[in-house]
């Protein structure tokens, strides 16, 4: 398959979509386990977001990652944009629909809607990086009074808190709930996706194809749930 095959045709964009779905779940374990640094400020024991401020401030300041990051990003687009073409390469294919709608029984209708979910966790992606991404990374952590929000570490170093930034952005409803539609919009995203991927790279053994489809469906309910319930976690005051 020549460069150009794997961008323009079906076959092609379809091991893209997998192989960059498979990268943005990795990426996503590891987004998962730091933001859940932030159950470390419960509670009399409560760190006031030390963990998570300093894994986040690790994160953001090694040179290996921040390379990482923009692999990350070029990931992203590529997925949106062979996702898109696929949404349009498959309905310019069905422009005449069946004579007897199958609905559920052909399959499931997050199967179906994968570009309208894809296009909402865009959008609440984009939320996402203006509230936090962009701050951390140009424009700087400030409060709602435009002083910086810093935590000063045991060695004197000053860092972005961005946990303190959390708690004002999630005070706000409409936004945790945004976020929250967000996560459930992952999660169906990845019912599907999560075994459409290896299906594409050619696994199809049905042994591991059941083991496959059980890690599947646990990641595409535990991690949107865990991310779900760091909004609601700031804003009923759970953490602090």
């Amino acid at each position: 398959m020549t460069w150009k095959q794997a961008f323009t045709s079906s076959i092609g964009r379809k091991l893209i979509m997998a192989l960059t779905g498979i990268f943005l779940i990795l990426f996503l374990v590891v987004h998962v386990g730091l933001n859940a640094c932030i159950w470390n400020a419960t509670g009399e024991n409560s760190d006031h977001g030390l963990m998570f401020n300093t894994a986040a401030n690790f994160m953001g300041s090694m040179v290996v990652i921040r390379i990482l990051e923009i692999g990350l990003f070029v990931f992203i687009f590529l997925h949106v944009i062979q996702g898109i073409m696929l949404v349009m390469y498959n309905k310019q294919k069905r422009n005449i629909g069946y004579s007897v709608p199958y609905g559920n029984r052909g399959s499931k209708w997050y199967s179906r809607s994968m570009g309208l979910l894809g296009t909402l966790i865009l959008l609440f992606l984009i939320l996402h990086w203006i509230n936090f991404w962009v701050p951390s990374r140009f424009t700087g952590v400030n409060g709602v009074d435009g002083q910086p929000l810093e935590m000063e570490l045991a060695d004197g170093e000053k860092i972005h808190n961005l946990f303190a930034l959390m708690q004002i952005t999630f005070q706000n409803l409409w936004v945790v709930i945004i976020y929250v539609l967000g996560c459930i919009s992952l999660a169906y995203h990845l019912l599907h996706g999560f075994n459409s991927a290896f299906r594409t790279l050619g696994v199809h053994n049905p042994k591991y194809m059941k083991l496959i489809q059980s890690i599947g469906y646990g990641f595409s309910i535990i991690v949107p749930f865990v991310f779900a319930m760091m909004p609601i976690s700031f804003y009923l005051g759970w953490v602090s």
